[in-house]
């Protein structure tokens, strides 16, 4: 080989890996807006680290320099990577607190420190947590129109072609979606303000008060418990709020959590322990749902990788998942 041949291809090679390393710095860049985008969508923060990290290798397999908007490119990729994955959900539901393929955990669990005063924005924005309940009720094509115009500015003509259909159709897709939001019950925006009724269902809890328990709960609320061996279900405030007194004096402690968002409790045993977690959805001021999980190798996992920044055990009351 000659030493020019040589040379030629050692500077192939330097420019392929400063181009490499250019389209890597460039979707950092994006990488925070396009996990917004996703979770916004999804409402799931690991299927939404699911999506990104599809973004990135699909960007990593194309040449870049035929791509002109790269920002745009990698918004049309997620929404489309995302819709896929609504879509699926509706022919495979996952469960609220469903593990994952291959036990991989799905829950985001956030021990809570003190709050800064500018942390409610970012634990339940207005257009984050207190509108995913919302829009869990729409459908996956109207949901992705939703979220891309009215939170991210994203155009029709582009919504259009992630739908596969003309910007008009998507623009009545996303008016149709904004009227149902509209009329919707979305969970109190303020997270002290949820934090406010949680706390007092698990006083009630703790103190076997039957009414006070019944003062906080929706007439209809759902607890539902992943237990490792299945799913247990409890339907109505006065079948909640008895499960709830009768686990009162158990003297669990415990640490109030944020589960993917939700304010939640994560209980101990006296060992230290996590015997259970539980998120709670509140709509005007009543608990409304109630997700709970017992499985002990699920919590394991999550009590593995948390943090706990300032979090201070309390007496826990039960909260009928036993």
């Amino acid at each position: 080989m000659s030493e020019n041949h040589a040379a030629t291809e050692t500077t192939a090679e330097s420019t392929a890996e400063s181009t490499a390393d250019t389209v890597a710095e460039a979707f950092e860049r994006q990488r925070e807006r396009l996990r917004a985008v996703a979770y916004r969508v999804l409402g799931s923060h690991a299927d939404a680290e699911d999506v990104v990290q599809d973004a990135w290798l699909r960007l990593s397999q194309r040449d870049a320099s035929e791509i002109g908007n790269l920002a745009g490119w990698l918004t049309t990729v997620v929404g489309r990577l995302s819709l896929d994955v609504l879509r699926t959900r509706q022919t495979h539901p996952v469960a609220p607190f469903d593990a994952g393929d291959a036990g991989q955990e799905r829950l985001v669990v956030v021990a809570e420190g003190p709050l800064a005063p500018d942390e409610d924005a970012v634990l339940a924005d207005s257009v984050g947590l207190a509108l995913l309940v919302v829009l869990d009720s729409l459908g996956p094509n109207e949901r992705l129109a939703f979220v891309l115009h009215d939170l991210f500015g994203v155009s029709f003509d582009e919504i259009g072609r992630i739908l596969g259909k003309s910007a008009d159709a998507a623009k009545m897709t996303a008016s149709r979606a904004r009227r149902k939001v509209r009329e919707g019950d979305a969970p109190s925006a303020d997270a002290r303000e949820q934090r406010v009724v949680v706390d007092a269902f698990l006083a009630a809890a703790r103190q076997g008060d039957f009414e006070g328990l019944l003062r906080v709960l929706d007439p209809e609320v759902k607890l539902s418990v992943e237990t490792g061996a299945g799913t247990s279900v409890v339907l109505g405030a006065t079948e909640v709020a008895r499960g709830a007194r009768l686990g009162a004096g158990s003297g669990r402690q415990g640490i109030r959590v944020y589960v993917d968002g939700l304010p939640g409790f994560m209980a101990f045993d006296p060992d230290g322990e996590a015997v259970s977690v539980m998120a709670f959805v509140v709509v005007n001021g009543l608990i409304t749902e109630m997700h709970g999980l017992t499985d002990p190798a699920r919590l394991a996992r999550i009590r593995a990788t948390m943090a706990f920044p300032g979090a201070a055990p309390s007496d826990a009351g039960g909260t009928g998942e036993d």
